[in-house]
């Protein structure tokens, strides 16, 4: 399968893999910042964006192989990895699999209970329905903060930041992501389970509305020796609301800078 990528930057590889109905510009405002430390690599999960979707696609165990089939293409050896919600539970997997060298996972899937998936994927599905809607009705209706407010308040927690362009491809990238319904069932049971033996960063967005912040609860018992953060004022999508503070937690946990990251959740 071919993995459609950006690659932006020099230094150590950095992988960075978005959630479930988007695309790699998820990581659109951190990549430049990232990439004055590293050889950064935002990619199209299969079925998303521009990858094609997998004629069998077995959830987890299918991204994990892609992924590494992609690192093998690319000359990757454990690449430092950070993942946004489906994204970062495919980073944690992808270093328990021992192919990752770090791992930032914000807001990762594999905490919830099964009532909070199933909300959860109630939530997203209804985004995506509303995806459907003609594209120049949506071009008339991102121009407007009210408009991306409404599509976008439970994902961010400013709408209003996002340009009607950046709306909009977000949108048709939701609408056309042909892997959402398999990756969905799959996600519908999915847990994490093993803790991988690698430098991992959970970070949790303190106003997440997806994945509820509670779920980092579950995350500081699963992963231990894990290092926990609270982005605060940040929701699911933390990429967009606060693109320093995400910055600083991977360049922490890549050891690629010498500053901290925000303030740590306790416990």
């Amino acid at each position: 399968m071919t993995v459609h990528y950006v690659r932006q930057g020099r230094g150590e590889p950095l992988v960075l893999i978005h959630g479930i109905g988007h695309h790699w510009r998820a990581w659109e405002p951190v990549i430049a910042p990232l990439a004055e430390h590293h050889d950064v690599i935002a990619l199209d999960l299969p079925g998303f964006g521009r990858t094609p979707a997998p004629a069998n696609n077995l959830g987890m165990p299918t991204a994990v192989a892609t992924l590494k089939d992609f690192f093998a293409d690319l000359g990757l050896d454990r690449p430092h990895v950070a993942g946004n919600s489906l994204g970062g539970a495919i980073a944690l997997e992808l270093a328990a699999a021992g192919l990752a060298r770090s791992v930032t996972a914000l807001s990762p899937a594999g905490f919830a209970t099964p009532a909070q998936v199933r909300r959860a994927l109630r939530v997203l599905r209804s985004l995506r329905f509303g995806a459907f809607t003609p594209a120049p009705v949506l071009r008339v209706f991102y121009r407007t903060e009210f408009g991306r407010r409404f599509s976008f308040g439970t994902l961010v927690t400013n709408p209003a930041i996002l340009t009607p362009e950046r709306a909009l491809a977000d949108t048709l990238a939701l609408r056309g992501g042909k892997g959402f319904a398999a990756v969905a069932r799959h996600g519908s049971t999915y847990m994490l389970t093993g803790e991988p033996p690698v430098p991992v960063t959970v970070a949790w967005g303190d106003q997440d509305r997806i994945l509820r912040p509670v779920q980092a609860s579950r995350a500081r018992e699963v992963l231990p020796s894990a290092r926990h953060v609270v982005l605060r004022r940040c929701g699911h999508v933390p990429m967009s609301d606060d693109p320093d503070a995400v910055v600083r937690v991977i360049l922490a946990r890549t050891g690629s800078a010498s500053v901290r990251p925000d303030r740590p959740a306790s416990g």
